[in-house]
């Protein structure tokens, strides 16, 4: 049974930084890309990046240049760092993981809230 679990929200000014955690158990795909969602409320979830084992990343638009994830194949931890937060950025933050059956899996999120 795969889990994961996000940590590192919170509150921050306009500008600031944060960095997201989510730590893996269990046996994910090697094959599929861990991956960061957000949701604003009133909005449908969207995806914000997404990592390969092999470290091939990519971004969503409105965050490219400012959010950088990464990950620690040896810790089962992948990590979200945001700088020059915006307002916009507000919204529970996901995991996400696909096992090697190409079950869905996601964390429980965690709050990032921007103040202006």
């Amino acid at each position: 049974q795969v889990q994961l679990v996000e940590s590192g929200g919170g509150l921050v000014q306009t500008g600031g930084s944060l960095r997201l955690a989510c730590v893996v158990s269990g046996s994910i795909s090697n094959i599929n890309p861990m991956e960061w969602y957000r949701q604003a409320p009133g909005k449908e979830r969207e995806r914000v990046a997404f990592i390969y084992s092999g470290g091939l990343a990519n971004y969503a638009d409105s965050v490219k240049g400012r959010f950088t994830i990464s990950r620690d194949n040896a810790k089962n931890t992948v990590y979200l760092q945001m700088n020059s937060l915006k307002p916009e950025d507000t919204g529970v933050y996901y995991c996400h993981a696909y096992d090697n059956s190409w079950r869905s899996y996601w964390g429980q999120g965690t709050q990032v809230t921007i103040s202006s």
